[in-house]
C-alpha cells in the first residue's frame, strides 16, 4: 500500500514553521505497512493544491494532509480536494451546530467566517476535534483514502490516535505487524550499521536505522498471518542484532533513561542529588520530568563557576590540583551533592559546552562521576562540539550509566 503526505500552508515554505506533522505521520504508517513515497509541503494556493491531490490520488492508496482547515480566506485543503474529486462543498448543519456550542461554551459569538469549517463534500465523513474548532474529513472515493487533518501538531496528533487511526486499521487487511525498537548508545549511526549490516535488505523482517539525541535506534518491522509467526521472526533479527551490539544497547521502544533510572532508583529504594556544570541543570529537569521524582530525588545545584563549586563543598586542593574539568572535580562535585542532600547517590558533571576550549580541552569533553556508597565511578565523553547536543547527550549518557550501576547487584547502601 503506498501513501503520501501533505504538509500545507505558506508559512512552511517560507520558513516560518517546521513540519513535525510529516515525520509523525509516516513512522505511524510504516507500523501500518504503508509504504510512504512522498512528503510534500505546499502552499495555500487553491491551483496548486488542486492539482497535487489529483496526481496523488493517480499514484497512490493513502493521501494525509496537515493545515490549511482554519476558518480563514487562505485554508484552502477542503476547497481543492473538493476540486480535485469533482465535487461541490455544502454546510452540514450538524457541524455548524457543533461549531456554534464550542463557542458558546466559551461565552464567545462564533465569527461568521468559521461557517467554512462546517462544510463537507458527499464522499466526506467529518473526524471530530476535540481540541479545536477544525474537525478533520475522511474520504472514501474509488477505493482511495484521503484523510485530512488540522496543522498544530497537538490536534493533529490527537485526532490521529483517537480518530483516524481505529479508521484505517479496520480498512487494512487482517495481518499481524509488530515493531521493536533497539536503543544503542556510543556508537555512531554507520559503526552500527557496520556491525548489523546482514540484517539490512532483509524484506520481513525489515530493519530501519535513525539517528536520535539518546542514541542510535533501530526499528525491527515484522509480519505474518499471525502474532506468533511475527515474533518468530522478529525474534531472530533482535537476538542477533542483540549479539552484536552487547552492552550498546541500553533499551527498548518506549524507554526512556531518565524512565528508566527513576524506576531503578525507586526499585532499590535510593535517593539522588546531583551538581552540574556544563549541563547548566538540564539532569535535574530531565530527571524531575518524571511523575513521581519527589520520591527519590532530592535536590540539584548548578555550580557554573569554579566559586560556587568551593562553596558547595569541592575541595579547594582539588581543582588546584586537576583543574575545574577533570574526573576528580566531576567526583568532588558528586560527593559534596551527595553529601548537601543527605542523598544515597551523588552525580558530579563538568565539562566544556562551547563555544571555545577551556583547560586547553576541546569542546564536547565531558567528565561525570556517580559516587554511591564509596563506591565511586567516573568517566570521560567526547562528544560532537556542538553546545545544545553535548548538554543534552551528556545528560542522557550519565542516566543510562546509572541505570547500569543500580543494577549491578554488589551496590548496595550500608
Amino acid at each position: 500500500m503506498k501513501g503520501e503526505i501533505f504538509a500545507i500552508g505558506t508559512e512552511l515554505l517560507m520558513g516560518e514553521l517546521h513540519d513535525t506533522n510529516s515525520p509523525y505521520i509516516a513512522g505511524e504508517l510504516s507500523l501500518l505497512g504503508i509504504t510512504v513515497e512522498r512528503v510534500t509541503q505546499v502552499g495555500d494556493n487553491l491551483k496548486d493544491l488542486a492539482e497535487s491531490f489529483s496526481i496523488a490520488l493517480a499514484r497512490s492508496d493513502y493521501i494525509f494532509t496537515t493545515g490549511g482547515l482554519g476558518p480563514t480566506q487562505d485554508d484552502l485543503t477542503r476547497e481543492a480536494i473538493a476540486v480535485s474529486l469533482g465535487e461541490k462543498t455544502t454546510v452540514s448543519s450538524k457541524l455548524l451546530e457543533e461549531l456554534e456550542d464550542w463557542f458558546k461554551a466559551r461565552d464567545m459569538k462564533m465569527p461568521e467566517r468559521n461557517i467554512k469549517q462546517a462544510v463537507l463534500i458527499p464522499s466526506a465523513r467529518s473526524i471530530p476535534n476535540k481540541m479545536g474548532t477544525a474537525p478533520g474529513w475522511f474520504i472514501e472515493h474509488n477505493e482511495k483514502i484521503i484523510v485530512a487533518m488540522p496543522g498544530p501538531p497537538d490536534e493533529m496528533q490527537n485526532i490521529w490516535v483517537n480518530e483516524v487511526l481505529p479508521l484505517i486499521k479496520a480498512r487494512i487487511k487482517k495481518s499481524v505487524i509488530l515493531t521493536k525498537t533497539i536503543k544503542t548508545l556510543n556508537l555512531s549511526e554507520a559503526e552500527v550499521a557496520e556491525l548489523v549490516a546482514i540484517f539490512f535488505g532483509i524484506e520481513n523482517p525489515s530493519l530501519g536505522i535513525y539517528a536520535k539525541q539518546d542514541g542510535i535506534h533501530l526499528r525491527i518491522i515484522s509480519k505474518a498471518a499471525t502474532k506468533a509467526e511475527a515474533m518468530n521472526l522478529m525474534g531472530t533479527v533482535e537476538e542477533g542484532i542483540a549479539k552484536k551490539l552487547g552492552s550498546h544497547i541500553w533499551g527498548y521502544d518506549d524507554d526512556t533513561p531518565e524512565e528508566m533510572a527513576g524506576r531503578a532508583l525507586a526499585d532499590r529504594g535510593l535517593t539522588i542529588a546531583s551538581m552540574e556544570s556544563c549541563t547548566g541543570g538540564l539532569l535535574s529537569s530531565v530527571l524531575t520530568d518524571v511523575p513521581g521524582s519527589s520520591d527519590y530525588f532530592k535536590g540539584g545545584l548548578i555550580c557554573y563557576d569554579v566559586d560556587s563549586k568551593l562553596e558547595n563543598g569541592v575541595p579547594d586542593n582539588i581543582i588546584s590540583n586537576y583543574g575545574a574539568i577533570s574526573r576528580e572535580t566531576a567526583l568532588a562535585m558528586a560527593k559534596a551533592a551527595r553529601k548537601k542532600f543527605k542523598a544515597d547517590i551523588g552525580i558530579g558533571v563538568t565539562g566544556v559546552a562551547g563555544p571555545g576550549k577551556q583547560e586547553r580541552k576541546p569542546v564536547g569533553t565531558v567528565f561525570a562521576a556517580i559516587s554511591m556508597d564509596g563506591k565511586d565511578r567516573n568517566f570521560a565523553m567526547k562528544l560532537p562540539p556542538r553546545r545544545p547536543i553535548v548538554k543534552r547527550r551528556a545528560v542522557v549518557a550519565i542516566l543510562i550509566e546509572l541505570t547500569r550501576v543500580l543494577k549491578e547487584p554488589s551496590r548496595r547502601p550500608t
